[in-house]
């Protein structure tokens, strides 16, 4: 019995040791099995949310299509599309069994709110992405080697899926390097960074366990939606249900809108006068890489559901929340601590402000949406303005992206006596013409309108009437080119015996014109005289969506010219080019904006880490000089390290110092057109004794 025990003793130490010594050559592991990732069934309410909103759109939708086979094979490519942007997940074996199974019958399953399809694709990609991470972590056993010429694609959008293992293999060895490098930059080492990749792709794993039948639904109906325009969605209940609270400006208590795409979360726009904008520490495109609260450790967040991180940082007015952010230009991740607040109406309200520039009187009003009692805000600003004494106007549409189209022709009326703001014309190619018609023009003064690529709809609509009426001249870049209007209809109807929520949909029912007859639509309204595009309208506008609706006109509206704005253009132009030529923030905005161009039309980025770090510190030695170029100017202490910057600092708006200089001209090229008109009054009065 002894010696039976001493052998035991024995082998388990020699098996023990064999663990011991093979530790370090077995892959890291997945924490969950493919055995745990399931995916949910239709219910009853998500088959006739479908039939509903199919219904919808095909009968009410301002496009005229039909849901055919052709159709439906477009569905098909729009919601693998939505499944594997990048084309790593699918091979391309598994696209073609899927299209030859589903391809042209989605339409007719949309019809009879059959899921299946919608399902059996969404369970393939599935097991298909726990199989890419399953992957990823077992790359992670040992410190890949970052020193040779390897590159990962940086848009794979219209890639081709990969044929092979071996292929897709090498797609995800590519994007483990791209990680580990992300996070070498900001100093972490392997240790730390095999950690992090660890958790961080379980995480991504573990969400695939979260997926709920509402998600898939939502994707599904999606890709039909989006098929038909960019801005026909449909909104499953819980979605909804956010929605509504950002229509009543309670937009997740730090007033950011968050956007998800491979697992990472990034701000899509910030609401004026929230948390997020005051802290001036954030803006769109900034990516969320962790959360936090007031006290404890911040939660690396990749890989988790929207509706989870939202809820996050969801929380009661006065309290803390922590995020960590990667931002948009690139650089070392950072912590923001925010304040939650509820976000109210007057913290989106317009705002004046008035300057003496150049020994004129300018005044600013600042207007972030086009909000209910808009123009009534206004008028009283204008009155205010006029005690002021102000010899000159900028309205502040930039990133106004729209709102109520009421305020759009009531706030043009502000600025002409009456006449047509916009034209609208619906699926049945019935045109409306709004109008102002109260004969009164609180402002004749002056007037420029200050507009950039994410001015949109209802800001595309009042640019264009000052535009045309040549009442003002527009500054700044193309608008966004959104002329189309939708509306929100719930799918469940009042008569049903079952109130579960079947979600809301969107959809489009009528597009903007010109009083000149030309659609807003993917166009926009093209600025007079134009700043340097310090927003990529390569990479952001309606002329990005691939199926935006088209470009066309209408006859134009009767109206006449009140004013003769543009005859001011070229001086004006003139003293502007000549001005921003030799002003060292254009100058340095310039630099940048010529790398971002060189950069747009990379099509690999490298995975040799001292490439990519020569580069960063490159960037950051040049933010730098910028940085204590500006201090030095401004009479500042200048900065040491990139990373010394205050957290609340807030750079200066000069493009808006550059618009004051230009209504400042403005005031002098009117002052002295009216005495010339004086001087040649005179003499005509002379000419007639």
């Amino acid at each position: 019995m002894k010696l039976h025990t001493t052998k035991s003793l024995i082998a388990t130490a020699i098996l023990g040791a064999l663990f011991l010594h093979s530790s370090d050559t077995f892959a890291v592991q997945p924490k969950l099995k493919q055995s745990d990732i399931t995916t949910p069934s239709a219910t009853d309410a998500n088959q006739l949310a479908t039939k509903r909103a199919t219904t919808r759109l095909t009968q009410s939708h301002y496009r005229k299509f039909q849901l055919d086979d052709a159709f439906s094979e477009k569905i098909f490519d729009r919601y693998i599309k939505s499944l594997d942007y990048s084309h790593n997940t699918f091979l391309k074996s598994d696209i073609d069994d899927l299209r030859a199974k589903y391809g042209s019958k989605l339409d007719d399953q949309l019809n009879e709110g059959d899921l299946s399809a919608a399902f059996a694709i969404y369970d393939l990609m599935m097991k298909r992405r726990y199989e890419r991470y399953a992957y990823a972590l077992s790359l992670l056993d040992q410190e890949p080697d970052l020193k040779g010429n390897d590159q990962i694609e940086i848009d794979r959008e219209k890639a081709p899926f990969p044929t092979s293992e071996e292929e897709v293999n090498k797609l995800w060895e590519q994007r483990v390097k791209n990680d580990v490098i992300s996070l070498k930059l900001k100093d972490k080492k392997w240790p730390e960074i095999k950690e992090k990749l660890t958790k961080r792709y379980n995480l991504a794993i573990r969400r695939l366990t979260q997926t709920k039948a509402d998600d898939i639904v939502q994707i599904y109906i999606n890709a039909f939606a989006r098929e038909i325009d960019p801005h026909t969605s449909y909104l499953a209940p819980r979605t909804a249900k956010s929605f509504n609270e950002s229509m009543n400006l309670s937009l997740e208590g730090i007033g950011a809108t968050l956007q998800s795409e491979d697992d990472e979360t990034s701000i899509k726009s910030l609401v004026p006068g929230a948390p997020a904008e005051r802290s001036k520490k954030l803006q769109a495109g900034d990516k969320i890489i962790g959360v936090g609260q007031e006290k404890g450790e911040i939660e690396d967040i990749i890989g988790w559901r929207l509706e989870d991180i939202v809820d996050k940082i969801k929380g009661k007015k006065g309290t803390k929340v922590r995020l960590e952010i990667e931002p948009a230009k690139g650089g070392k991740s950072r912590i923001v601590t925010l304040v939650r607040d509820k976000v109210r109406i007057e913290d989106q309200a317009a705002k004046l402000t008035v300057s003496k520039v150049e020994g004129e009187t300018v005044g600013v009003i600042k207007i972030p949406s086009f909000y209910i009692g808009l123009t009534d805000d206004v008028k009283k600003l204008l009155v205010d303005a006029e005690k002021k004494k102000i010899g000159a106007l900028i309205v502040d549409l930039r990133e106004n992206g729209g709102g109520a189209l009421t305020e759009a022709v009531a706030l043009s009326g502000l600025f002409i006596t009456d006449g047509p703001v916009v034209q609208v014309r619906d699926a049945y190619q019935r045109i409306r013409v709004h109008e102002d018609d109260d004969n009164v023009q609180q402002y004749k003064g002056p007037l420029l309108v200050m507009i950039n690529r994410f001015s949109a709809s209802a800001s595309e609509i009042f640019a264009a009437a000052m535009q045309d009426y040549n009442r003002g001249i527009i500054i700044g870049q193309n608008t966004f080119g959104k002329g189309t209007v939708q509306q929100s209809r719930s799918l469940n109807f009042v008569y049903d015996l079952d109130q579960t929520p079947l979600g809301v949909l969107q959809y489009t029912i009528q597009k903007f014109y010109r009083i000149n007859g030309g659609s807003t639509q993917l166009k926009g309204v093209a600025a007079d005289i134009n700043f340097p595009e310090i927003i990529d309208a390569k990479e952001i506008g309606e002329e990005k969506e691939d199926n935006a609706l088209p470009w066309d006109k209408i006859p134009p509206a009767t109206y006449s010219e009140t004013n003769k704005a543009r005859k001011d253009v070229e001086p004006l132009n003139e003293k502007h080019l000549e001005r921003i030529a030799k002003d060292p923030e254009f100058i340095s905005l310039n630099e940048d904006l010529k790398i971002r161009d060189e950069r747009r039309e990379r099509k690999f980025l490298s995975l040799n880490f001292q490439e990519r770090k020569a580069e960063n510190d490159k960037d950051d030695a040049r933010r730098l000089k910028d940085l204590n170029d500006r201090f030095k100017r401004e009479g500042k202490k200048a900065l040491k390290d990139i990373d010394d910057l205050p957290k609340d600092y807030e750079a200066p708006d000069f493009f808006l110092k550059e618009a004051e200089k230009m209504a400042a001209d403005l005031v002098k090229l009117n002052a002295n057109q009216q005495k010339v008109d004086a001087e040649i009054k005179q003499e005509a009065a002379k000419a007639t004794k």
